[in-house]
């Protein structure tokens, strides 16, 4: 059920931000014209299929071998790394929406566009908290896999009285 919520919220963040238009005399304005908000959606995409995928296979019955761990790991933590820099990344082009940037003489664009910056902040928002389900599912997911080693065995024979672990 864990990896199900995240699909969900990934769902809701990428049609928010698919439907994110706005249109008024200063022109239009949409997620589309901006390649990180097209960065956004596309992450939210993968990572809800992935999320849909991961719940199917971790509801088979099957027990959990080491290279199936070690898959399952190692998905969980790209997919978290990919929604966490869309997130960051989006959050920087909201940033700059709303504040501007005088230096490039770029200008705010929320004064003019103000329903397009609050849909986009809330899509960016969600995948935040999605990015939060996935740091939780990637330590349960390395969880699963370490907790299948042993600790290494140490020997005592060293006269320094520290333990030296022998691999």
């Amino acid at each position: 059920m864990l990896r199900l919520f995240p699909m969900a919220l990934c769902v809701v963040a990428l049609v928010i931000m698919l439907k994110d238009s706005q249109t008024n005399d200063y022109g239009s304005l949409s997620y589309s014209d901006l390649g990180i908000f097209r960065y956004l959606v596309h992450a939210n995409g993968i990572c809800a299929a992935y999320s849909l995928l991961s719940a199917i296979v971790a509801a088979l019955p099957r027990p959990t071998t080491l290279p199936r761990a070690w898959t399952i790991f190692l998905l969980d933590q790209i997919l978290t790394y990919i929604i966490l820099a869309a997130g960051a990344a989006s959050t920087e082009v909201i940033y700059l929406a709303y504040k501007g940037d005088t230096d490039v003489t770029w200008s705010e664009t929320c004064g003019s566009f103000g329903v397009f910056c609050k849909k986009a902040t809330a899509s960016v928002s969600i995948t935040f908290i999605v990015s939060l389900c996935y740091v939780g599912i990637s330590l349960l997911s390395s969880y699963r896999l370490f907790s299948k080693y042993d600790a290494p065995i140490g020997q005592n024979n060293n006269k320094g009285g520290i333990e030296i672990a022998n691999y």
